[in-house]
């Protein structure tokens, strides 16, 4: 069986052909040049964090809970995007840091600060993994519900099906890698259209980026779990210490990599706000029971948009289906070191098939199962946050004797506090969003 199209090795691209210079490289004068190979499979490697981060960061769960969130909040929503984005780098550029100075994955890293503390965060980890997957295979529901009108159960279980064939094969693996690329474009000019053609009142979305008329921690606590939540806080960070960027010479770029990699994605998660802000202030209302975000779609840009929106998200959900059942099954390994590459695949397969069952079983609408996988893994983010600002403010020994940047230490702290006051105060809320 072939896992080559696990996150961990297909998207090392470039990164995966660095090679150390021998003697005959040496003798033939191309060191210099070597260098500069090293160098650009760095800079690679650093890309290929981003993109990590980004297409897990913008999938059908942010997509559909913003599109619900819109409807339901109006331009106030703009306050709990912006907040989201700040959460989200200071989460990930702490996280990032951290590991590349420790050179250990997560949970490993955990349990040497505090024991079992690893295992622990494994099975949250896991436990949110499993939840954002049953999300997902609804997503890729949702999708296909707007591209062919099919039953979104029906549509979830042939998506998992398929998700477990692109996996096995590492052919259908490449195909499906590089339709994603060009599908991401399509759901950028889709949105940025659908954006403009919406007419949104930008006027009051500025305004209340800042001073929103009303605060929704239960909103923003799913949004930030939807985004940088359960497996994606270590996805990026995981990545590139498998690509060897690891160590204090790399701090700032990876400090860089993690803003950039957080504006990108702000700006588009903003610009999707908005697309669905001009359709609900237009006085369009949404059904938010029956795929909200289509909805929008096709009331800006009509069938067309409705159904370039289906397969646009029905993709995303399927690369998030395999991404999130791999990363999941990864921090698995913690418990066992015979989990090797090949026991994880059929792990990898069996997680993807839990997931379908539940869904299949589950009477919740695939939209109250999108924003509560968000919300849950909202719940979850600071209880792992907290252990690794332990690490970083009383355990230098397991950085080799390095410091977080000190600005960016207390902003970590601050974070920490607040999203474990967002989780205390939205938790009843998250779990009622099952009964939607």
């Amino acid at each position: 069986m072939s896992t080559k199209h696990s996150p961990e090795h297909d998207e090392q691209g470039p990164a995966s052909e660095v090679s150390v210079p021998g003697p005959a490289t040496v003798a033939s004068g191309t060191v210099a040049s070597s260098a500069v190979g090293f160098a650009k499979s760095r800079r690679a490697s650093l890309l290929g964090a981003i993109f990590l981060m980004a297409t897990s960061a913008i999938g059908p769960g942010f997509i559909t809970q913003t599109a619900t969130f819109t409807a339901t909040l109006g331009a106030a929503f703009a306050f709990g995007i912006l907040v989201s984005i700040v959460i989200d780098f200071i989460v990930q550029a702490n996280i990032w840091q951290i590991i590349t100075l420790s050179g250990k994955r997560a949970a490993e890293l955990a349990n040497a600060a505090i024991p079992f503390s690893g295992f622990v965060l494994s099975v949250l980890v896991i436990a949110g993994g499993l939840v954002f997957n049953i999300g997902n295979i609804a997503g890729a529901g949702l999708g296909l519900n707007a591209l062919f009108g099919l039953d979104p159960k029906l549509g979830g279980a042939i998506s998992a099906i398929l998700a477990i064939g692109i996996f096995l094969s590492h052919r259908a693996g490449l195909i499906m890698d590089r339709a994603i690329i060009v599908l991401g474009i399509v759901m950028i000019a889709l949105t940025i259209t659908v954006a403009i053609v919406a007419n949104p009142p930008i006027g009051d979305a500025l305004r209340q980026t800042v001073l929103p008329d009303t605060i929704d921690f239960a909103a923003i606590t799913t949004i930030v779990g939807g985004t940088v939540g359960g497996y994606i806080t270590y996805a990026g960070a995981h990545k590139l210490l498998d690509s060897g960027t690891s160590g204090p010479e790399n701090i700032k770029q990876v400090t860089r990599s993690a803003f950039f990699g957080i504006a990108v994605t702000g700006i588009m998660r903003y610009v999707l706000f908005l697309a669905f802000l001009g359709v609900t202030a237009s006085g369009v209302l949404l059904d938010l029971s029956k795929n909200p975000a289509a909805q929008a779609f096709e009331a800006a840009a009509g069938e067309w948009g409705m159904r370039a929106f289906g397969l646009v998200l029905w993709a995303a959900a399927l690369s998030s289906v395999i991404g999130a059942a791999f990363t999941s099954v990864s921090f698995m390994t913690v418990f066992s070191a015979k989990l090797d590459l090949r026991r994880r695949g059929w792990a990898t397969v069996a997680f993807i098939a839990v997931g379908l069952i539940a869904y299949l079983l589950m009477g919740t609408t695939p939209v109250a199962l999108l924003v509560f996988a968000g919300g849950f893994n909202g719940l979850i983010l600071p209880i792992g946050f907290t252990v690794f600002m332990y690490i970083a403010w009383f355990r230098r020994d397991l950085l080799n004797g390095h410091r977080i940047q000190p600005w960016l230490l207390w902003l970590g702290t601050l974070m920490t506090i607040l999203t474990w006051y967002m989780g205390a105060v939205s938790f009843g809320t998250i779990f009622k969003f099952l009964g939607a």
